[in-house]
């Protein structure tokens, strides 16, 4: 039963992304709202209701980010994408179940929060996200591939699915996701060296062990990205060097082939759409993602100095 929801809000820093600040007071804005409205619908279905906790980024800086629950500031070179959200989850020490967040995802409604923690009605579940969606008219070629990656039907994947679905079995995103704590725990919580991809390392450890990731189609988010090509490589290398340190079932399993599929389903969609002048821009990001994430998966074999110019995460390679 449902006790303790923990909402972290916990920035990314991406260097060459601007944030608009008040999309994300709007982002906490509506999540306080929906929270407020889930815990008195709750609590006129049972005897009692469940706590809420909200660890809310108040202020982010070149320098820091400031929790405000907790009067706590996290230094830019203390920052991990997993060591963070995992000192986050700490905090909420009576919580059922995690919630994350990331604070440049807005909520598509009112019913966000309701709709994701529902996937743990079925016990088999310990981890779901919600579906992230793209306004086609800012940005057509990431509202076509959200749809690829985040489809219109809810799906419960577990290891049976690793032979048909490849890495998108334990595909998970901590843009808007939850995990039941108790697995989470075992799990051993996010590792805290991570460069990218905390999310999806935490998935596949709970698919190795036998456990569920839940998709949950009606849980909708705003959230995309303008990257130009030498982002896209920066983060694809960032994200194959993910795989590499991590190993298990990211090396065991085709991660390509499901990247080809989406490049040729969205070539024939724009095509299809008379959108051809969007197809070269898409080529080339195509491209430079590709490039990153073959670098990505023999940086080993890469000088230091070539590394460094390759991630998006200098602070990762420091320690």
């Amino acid at each position: 039963m449902l006790d303790v929801i923990n909402i972290c809000l916990k920035r990314i820093p991406m260097e060459s992304r601007k944030h608009d600040y008040k999309n994300r007071t709007l982002a906490a804005a509506r999540l306080r709202k929906e929270l407020e409205m889930l815990s008195d619908k709750v609590k006129k279905l049972m005897n009692f209701g469940p706590h809420f906790h909200i660890c809310d980024v108040s202020e982010i800086t070149e320098d820091h980010i400031h929790l405000e629950s907790w009067n706590h500031d996290i230094k830019k070179e203390e920052f991990d994408h997993g060591k963070t959200r995992d000192y986050g989850a700490s905090l909420a020490k009576e919580a059922d179940i995690l919630m994350f967040m990331t604070d440049d995802a807005i909520p598509k409604d009112k019913y966000m929060v309701e709709n994701l923690i529902k996937a743990f009605d079925d016990p088999i579940v310990t981890a779901a996200y919600g579906r992230q969606m793209a306004d086609p008219e800012k940005n057509y070629i990431e509202y076509y591939t959200r749809i690829f990656n985040y489809p219109l039907e809810s799906r419960v994947k577990t290891k049976e699915d690793l032979d048909t679905l490849g890495i998108k079995t334990f595909f998970c995103s901590n843009v808007c996701s939850a995990y039941r704590r108790s697995e989470y725990d075992a799990m051993g919580g996010f590792e805290h060296k991570t460069i990218f991809n905390e999310d999806m390392i935490m998935a596949s450890k709970m698919i190795e062990d036998g456990k569920a990731v839940a998709y949950q189609a009606d849980a909708r988010v705003w959230h995309w990205h303008d990257y130009k090509a030498i982002q896209q490589l920066h983060r694809n290398f960032d994200l194959a060097v993910s795989q590499v340190d991590h190993g298990g079932l990211f090396l065991k399993v085709r991660s390509e082939s499901e990247g080809v599929k989406m490049v040729i389903a969205t070539i024939k969609h724009l095509f299809k759409k008379g959108k051809l002048y969007l197809i070269p821009k898409y080529v080339i990001d195509t491209g430079f993602k590709l490039i990153g994430y073959k670098l990505g998966r023999n940086y080993k074999k890469l000088p230091k100095w070539m590394v460094l110019k390759l991630t998006m995460n200098q602070t990762y390679w420091k320690a």
